[in-house]
């Protein structure tokens, strides 16, 4: 599952953050994804934050078109709205639905298709058993959890010492080139991880 953020102005009612969440299914069937979207509903029905306008939507990937992966990247920097949303959906044959408030989720679902498309785009929330490391911990043991690779943003690769992690909170590794990559910061002779969205 990834996060993936969009724009944010004073124009746009969103309830926190105005992100949107993608759960990455490996099976290409379209019978399952009819049963995904339906499971998706209710539980976002029964789970949303109250005054939030949600919204979700499934695709296959032969229905990630260049179109849709413009529509994610305008969402970073422009003020979209339904009608192309729900316009872009149509013509793709990606089911769509807005599921409560004003239905702007569906904004949100369609651009999170997009970003997620790229594999280059947002930050892991669920990833392997990554979630399951709070605190401190060793490089080897985050590798062994599902990151695929630690680097420091000065541009090297880290393959061993201990990670801090503020606030008790799991890492966040982002998506580069379809791999899961944890961007560390040393400060002090020890390693932070650094959020990046």
């Amino acid at each position: 599952m990834t996060r993936h953020q969009l724009f944010v102005h004073a124009d746009i009612p969103f309830t926190s953050h105005n992100s949107c969440a993608v759960i990455h299914v490996c099976e290409e069937n379209p019978k399952i994804a009819t049963q995904i979207f339906s499971l998706a509903q209710k539980l976002m029905l029964d789970d949303f934050i109250e005054g939030s306008d949600p919204g979700v939507a499934i695709a296959l990937s032969a229905q990630i078109s260049p179109s849709l992966v413009a529509y994610g990247r305008d969402a970073q920097h422009t003020i979209l709205n339904q009608e192309r949303a729900r316009t872009l959906a149509r013509n793709l044959n990606i089911p769509l639905k807005g599921l409560g408030g004003t239905e702007d989720g569906v904004i949100g679902a369609m651009a999170g298709l997009g970003l997620a498309a790229t594999r280059n785009d947002g930050r892991f929330l669920q990833l392997g058993m990554v979630r399951d490391i709070t605190g401190p911990c060793e490089v080897e043991d985050l590798l062994a959890a599902g990151i695929d690779e630690v680097w420091n943003i000065a541009g090297t690769r880290v393959t061993k010492g201990t990670v801090q992690n503020p606030e008790e909170k799991s890492p966040k590794p982002c998506p580069v080139n379809g791999r899961a990559i944890l961007f560390v910061e040393e400060r002090e002779g020890e390693l932070f991880p650094i959020k990046r969205n």
